[in-house]
């Protein structure tokens, strides 16, 4: 994890270019309970395509398709 000290507007002159992609990632790699959800789906041997989409429902992710074929 990065260490910043969060009172120093120079430690975030970064978020000025940062896509709109990256403010979400800087808020889920800070999100514990994202971290519990993505280790506990992660753990499993097979995930359902219901579980799947819980996940990305919840977290507001999308995942690009697979390419036919791809098991």
């Amino acid at each position: 994890m990065l260490k910043l000290d969060w009172r120093q507007a120079a430690q975030y002159q970064h978020a000025e270019v940062i896509p709109v992609s990256g403010i979400a990632w800087e808020y889920l790699r800070r999100e514990e309970a994202y971290h519990r959800d993505f280790h506990r789906l992660n753990g499993r041997k097979s995930q359902a395509a219901t579980t799947l989409e819980a996940f990305s429902e919840r977290w507001g992710l999308r995942f690009p398709p697979r390419p036919a074929g791809d098991g």
